[in-house]
């Protein structure tokens, strides 16, 4: 199986061995539980790794499973990395996924597992014993008969003696990891072991990062961050990795600083969100009593990264020792593997002053005159672009731009991933860019940025894609929710997008309704509704609802919803609601409109804070 030689290894599984066969009696990774009977931490050596994989192999070469794609859905980090040591073991091409939820196997994760299951036509699905009843009956449900669900932790599963070897090279699969897409079309990026063991140096290089540190999150292992930087990047050090379940921290985040603490955590992070969760929901007298000081990288890769919610985090835990120079934006993105660019591990973080007109015509200009500077808009500098060639480009041209001017990032390196599974116009078109003067093989982000001083600062998106509280979300799978929520709005158009106020974005829909509002009740009950819709369905707070009259939302000639245009009337105060809820900042940020029934409804925002992941 071995690829290793002289040079060192050339593909994940390479690392793996050779990890397992260095420090079999090292901690590879503790997995915190909070429910459940086995509540308290689950330790996994890199031995007890290794043996876990070759039992897991043996099954998959029996199936004969081997370049083929095998769905992971596991609620337990430790059984869901094992499974994944399995799957290089085995060359088989695993496919990270969400446990689907629902009555009836229709939530919103389950209708996405069912369209990663089609479009990769895996025939095999791999979970834990206490998973198993669940992924069993979401099959059924789904009508998946020809798919077998296999519980990877029953100790009577599969025989490490029999596992044999299987060379792996440096172009076949690592993995896919389905992030692109929306809920009902998702696209799957396939990522190589050259893929990935380019980004694993990278990460190595920009983070600055060693055997001694440990990584502590809770991110989903889904998630790329989650899976990629606080799973694998410790396998690639031959360090340690300290994880919990997403829903544990949202419930109490506490626990994930007092991991921090306990395990000596040094590098780990999220979005913007957790940090404001934290400052909200744990009082300076509780963060006392953490020590905080040995956390070196607050690693932030929300899109945008927020100055103010890293200042108002480093503040409120400067108490806990921890340091302020410790935040760490960065910008990077699945098709990419991870990781595009960062700064100096260190050093503290900057930010540069923006003239927010110079900036809506393509332009990075310093803001001139003292209400200039007063609205200017403060840009997260994401450090030098390290590993890759990076080019900033007018997207309908695509011609390549100077320094100091905004346009689509474009990429090219080891790193970028091969393309979208099954989708070759697509991948195309995506990931292999041609610039207006032939110069081709790049990969197009769909963000907007500007590259100065050498120094990359990302200004927007290019596309539709809403990024809420470092989740995506398609703006189609917001309205679609809203519409099937109440028969009286399926009819109408709706707009989705985001707004920034109050110092983060917020989740704005546009709805049109035919329904009469003017009984105070029932409104009250469909805003609720609502709400609950999104709240359940997408996982995403809704404290911005405006009804509008039929014809209101703008399309264009062949129909379609203009969001841009819907977005640009709100700000404008062109939009006309019958009836609107409002978050305060927002409220603020339109000049306190009032809708033509007079005083708004003002409606508390949904539990968890900042938002719920």
């Amino acid at each position: 199986m071995s690829n290793l030689s002289t040079t060192g290894p050339v593909t994940f599984t390479d690392v793996l061995c050779e990890r397992i066969a260095e420090r079999p009696d090292a901690e590879a990774h503790v997995e915190l539980r909070h429910r459940g009977a086995a509540v308290g931490p689950v330790r996994l050596s890199y031995g007890e790794l290794g043996l876990r994989a070759r039992r897991i192999a043996s099954v998959l070469q029996e199936r004969r499973a081997g370049g083929t794609p095998v769905l992971l859905l596991y609620a337990s980090t430790a059984e869901f990395l094992s499974a994944y040591a399995g799957c290089l073991y085995a060359g088989a091409v695993a496919v990270p996924a969400p446990l689907p939820d629902g009555a009836g196997g229709h939530g919103r994760r389950a209708d996405r597992v069912r369209a990663m299951l089609d479009d990769t036509g895996a025939r095999l699905v791999l979970t834990e014993a206490a998973s198993a009843p669940q992924v069993s009956r979401w099959l059924a449900d789904a009508r998946r008969d020809g798919v077998d669900c296999l519980a990877t932790d029953r100790p009577e599963l599969g025989d490490p003696a029999a596992w044999q070897p299987v060379r792996t090279r440096p172009d076949d699969l690592a993995f896919l990891q389905y992030t692109s897409g929306s809920v009902r079309d998702p696209r799957g990026v396939m990522v190589s072991h050259r893929n990935l063991m380019d980004n694993q140096r990278l990460l190595q290089q920009v983070l600055g990062t060693n055997a001694q540190d440990r990584f502590g999150g809770w991110l989903p292992h889904y998630h790329d961050m989650g899976f990629i930087a606080h799973l694998l990047h410790p396998v690639w050090l031959g360090g340690m990795s300290v994880q919990m379940a997403p829903e544990s921290f949202v419930r109490q985040p506490m626990r994930w600083l007092r991991a921090i603490d306990t395990y000596g955590v040094t590098v780990g992070g999220g979005p913007n969100f957790c940090y404001d969760l934290c400052v909200d929901r744990i009082p300076e007298a509780e963060a006392a009593s953490l020590d905080l000081s040995r956390w070196r990288l607050v690693l932030n890769g929300a899109e945008p990264v927020r100055p103010h919610t890293l200042r108002r985090f480093a503040r409120h835990f400067a108490v806990a020792g921890l340091r302020a120079s410790a935040g760490y934006p960065c910008y990077g993105l699945a098709e990419a593997t991870l990781l595009v660019s960062g700064g100096a591990p260190g050093e503290p973080w900057r930010t540069r002053a923006a003239d927010p007109e110079a900036l809506e015509r393509g332009r990075l200009a310093e803001p001139q005159g003292a209400e200039a500077v007063a609205g200017a808009r403060e840009l997260v500098d994401c450090g030098p672009v390290t590993g890759y060639d990076v080019r900033i480009v007018e997207p309908e041209e695509r011609r390549e731009l100077p320094a100091g001017r905004v346009g689509e990032i474009w990429l090219r390196g080891d790193s970028v991933a091969m393309g979208y599974w099954k989708r070759p116009e697509e991948s195309e078109e995506t990931f292999r860019a041609t610039l207006d003067d032939g110069e081709t093989g790049f990969l197009r982000t769909g963000d907007l940025g500007v590259l100065a001083d050498g120094r990359l600062y990302v200004t927007g998106r290019l596309k539709e894609l809403i990024i809420l509280n470092g989740r995506n979300l398609y703006p189609q799978d917001v309205e679609w929710t809203v519409r099937e929520a109440a028969a009286g709005l399926r009819p109408g158009a709706a707009a989705a997008f985001c707004v920034d106020a109050g110092g983060r974005e917020q989740l704005v829909v546009v709805q049109e309704t035919r329904a009469e509002l003017e009984d105070a009740g029932r409104t009250n009950r469909l805003v609720r509704r609502l709400q609950e819709a999104v709240g359940a369905e997408c996982n995403a707070p809704l404290a911005n609802l405006l009804l509008v009259r039929p014809g209101t939302v703008p399309r264009t000639t062949s129909g379609k919803v203009r969001r841009a245009e819907t977005r640009r009337m709100l700000l404008s105060g062109e939009l006309q609601a019958v009836h609107q809820v409002l978050d305060p900042a927002v409220r603020d940020l339109l000049g306190a409109r009032r809708t033509a029934l007079g005083e708004d409804l003002l409606l508390p925002e949904p539990a968890g804070g900042g938002g719920r992941w």
